[in-house]
């Protein structure tokens, strides 16, 4: 019980209500979102090219608006930005459950992707706000961990819901959603928000803030650090379902088997891993865990059973829990303070490689097969570190110098 009231009273109550927040909101999102396909496919009349182009603009949207979303959250203040999504993803799955022209679900998807890309990098930016430097690595990792814990429940519950009715995932997430952004607002002003947030910074534009992050070359390199980082976890994502599926005859069972692999590892190792990882820098931490993430592919590429495939996602596994993280602690090292939503805004950028990803992916699968894929992917995911090395060398450098100026 003291370990509990320890934990509790160790970070702002609204760090923890948004990171209760995020379970509930991935829960529900997972509970719908991954059958949205088959729902179109069953209640709509669209071909399966007019689903896939419905369902892709959705994650372009979401690239551009983090940028967007995180520049306005440092120019109008965390809270806005924030409630503002979360009452328009109420919208957009109420939507979801009731519209049936293509056009309408193209504009709510398109919208989910806007109010993903505002809320997620503003509501880590305000975690950082109101948490002390030394504990931010924990916050991001425990958020994290609450996206892996409302994903692994959420398919389940989607799939109960949706033998009742076509529409309901959806209507039960857009009333989740609902629910959060009520709570969120009232404990927002309940703990004076405002005065956290402190004076609206009027001299942040779009302008300015394109002008700084262009200017910034450490962050564009952590940018493409992430991009090839992007690239590579999104084979295992999209990509293995198909190799697998092409390479056993149980493929897409052991798919849905490595995929609950995945969240276990998660859950089970981010607290021990997360603990080691403090006592190093997020370089570290993200070579060790681009390494991890190679080993894995190339696990992939040479496992002939079910039980290789299974130590393989394990080790891959590890990977994500080192890497994502520590590269939040990168840009939260890196952004000045009243541009921090700016720039976990602009990381959303990194969503590039999700998207190219698959293609990538599809045609090394169908030219090469998946052992020249997985192969590939190793060699590209270490070649991410250097630019992460290279990015920490040019701050460190920069923090040298501004030292010795300011003597």
């Amino acid at each position: 019980m003291n370990r509990l009231r320890g934990f509790l009273s160790s970070y702002h109550p609204i760090v923890h209500t948004l990171i209760l927040g995020t379970v509930m909101a991935r829960a529900a999102s997972s509970m719908s979102l991954p059958f949205l396909a088959i729902y179109l496919a069953r209640h709509t009349s669209m071909s399966a090219v007019m689903i896939g182009i419905v369902i892709g603009m959705g994650s372009l949207a979401g690239t551009v608006g983090g940028f967007i979303g995180g520049t306005l959250s440092d120019r109008f203040g965390r809270r806005i930005i924030m409630l503002a999504a979360l009452f328009g993803w109420a919208f957009v799955f109420l939507g979801f459950g009731m519209v049936k022209l293509p056009i309408l679900f193209m504009l709510l998807n398109m919208l989910n992707g806007l109010c993903r890309s505002f809320y997620e990098p503003v509501s880590q930016a305000l975690m950082a706000d109101l948490t002390e430097p030394a504990k931010r690595l924990k916050v991001f990792s425990m958020r994290y961990m609450a996206i892996n814990l409302g994903v692994a429940v959420g398919p389940l519950l989607g799939a109960f819901f949706a033998t009742m009715n076509g529409a309901l995932p959806f209507l039960i997430t857009g009333i989740i959603y609902f629910i959060y952004a009520v709570t969120l607002y009232a404990l927002l002003i309940a703990f004076g928000i405002k005065k956290i947030e402190g004076e609206k910074k009027s001299s942040v534009t779009f302008g300015s803030a394109v002008r700084v992050i262009r200017s910034d070359m450490t962050f564009r390199l952590y940018i493409l650090g992430g991009i090839i980082g992007a690239i590579g976890y999104s084979q295992v994502m999209v990509t293995l379902s198909q190799y697998l599926e092409q390479s056993f005859v149980d493929g897409v069972k052991m798919f849905a088997i490595l995929m609950s692999v995945n969240a276990i590892v998660v859950i089970a190792m981010q607290i021990p891993l997360t603990r080691l990882a403090e006592k190093y820098t997020p370089l570290v931490a993200i070579v060790i865990g681009n390494l991890m993430f190679a080993l894995g592919d190339v696990g992939f590429a040479f496992s002939h059973s079910l039980a290789w495939l299974i130590i393989s996602m394990s080790i891959f596994t590890l990977g994500e829990i080192l890497n994502y993280p520590a590269a939040n602690m990168l840009i939260d090292k890196l952004a000045p303070e009243h541009m921090r939503g700016t720039y976990f805004g602009a990381q959303t950028l990194t969503n590039i490689g999700h998207f190219i990803g698959p293609w990538v992916g599809g045609f090394l699968l169908v030219s090469y097969g998946g052992n020249t894929l997985y192969v590939l992917m190793a060699v590209l995911t270490i070649t991410g570190s250097i630019f992460y090395w290279r990015g920490s060398i040019r701050q460190m450098m920069l923090k040298n110098t501004s030292k010795k100026e300011n003597l």
